[in-house]
């Protein structure tokens, strides 16, 4: 318990720590991903839809795999500073984007 205290007391809200900065990288991925599959799914020609659900579901698949990769490799809690909820977060934007894009790719074959 003690260690545990002392863990928390030793990383401060604000910083940027070396988990914190791993997971922010898969977030700024499915961010790009979760964008890219909406802009698909609003286009109307089937040509870029078809494009942008492509990288939304390769951004999404790199992602999910870089969140993935944190998660299994993280030590600590959650608000020690590990990145472990940001890389959650992460994970979850990750397979939005990547619905998003499969939907994309489903409605652009159609229409062509």
């Amino acid at each position: 318990m003690a260690n545990l205290l002392s863990s928390l007391a030793a990383v401060a809200a604000g910083e940027i720590t070396a988990g914190r900065a791993r997971s922010l990288v898969g977030l700024a991925v499915a961010l790009i991903a979760a964008t890219t599959g909406i802009l698909a799914m609003t286009s109307s020609v089937a040509h870029k839809r078809r494009s942008r659900g492509i990288v939304a579901v390769i951004a999404g698949g790199l992602a999910v795999i870089a969140s993935a990769l944190h998660l299994a490799t993280a030590t600590g809690a959650i608000g020690t500073g590990s990145g472990i909820l940001g890389a959650i977060v992460a994970l979850a934007i990750a397979l939005i984007g990547i619905g998003l894009g499969g939907l994309a790719l489903a409605l652009a074959r159609r229409t062509t």
